[in-house]
């Protein structure tokens, strides 16, 4: 599988909602998921702890709407942009931009590494 026939089989669930479903076919059991805040989880590794995280993201939010732009790639990595409309459990309702990018090596999904806009 190329780079590119995966991050469009990868985005291809994302767009359909099924943010589980595309971790759990196309992430390595050892992906390095890194967001750009301190603490526990700037940095998180192995599928598990990754699936823990998901967990705790949705437990934590009210998730109104996602939209999915991409795949952009490049090499042996993709960039797919997400505009978050969601409220924290503990604060107020806001719209996130975000952009993910992805390194794969093989045909899985090794490093996940988010930027967040103003």
């Amino acid at each position: 599988m190329t780079t590119q026939e995966l991050a469009d089989a990868f985005t291809a669930l994302l767009k359909a909602g099924k943010f589980e479903d595309a971790g759990h076919a196309y992430w390595s059991d050892d992906i390095v998921s890194m967001e750009p805040m301190p603490g526990d989880m700037a940095m998180i590794k192995g599928r598990k702890a990754v699936d823990a995280k998901g967990a705790w993201w949705y437990a934590n939010h009210e998730i109104h709407s996602v939209k999915v732009e991409g795949p952009y790639v490049h090499g042996q990595q993709f960039v797919i942009r997400f505009t978050m409309d969601v409220t924290p459990k503990d604060g107020a309702r806001m719209v996130m931009d975000e952009m993910g990018v992805y390194t794969v090596q093989g045909d899985k999904i090794v490093e996940e590494r988010f930027f967040f806009g103003s």
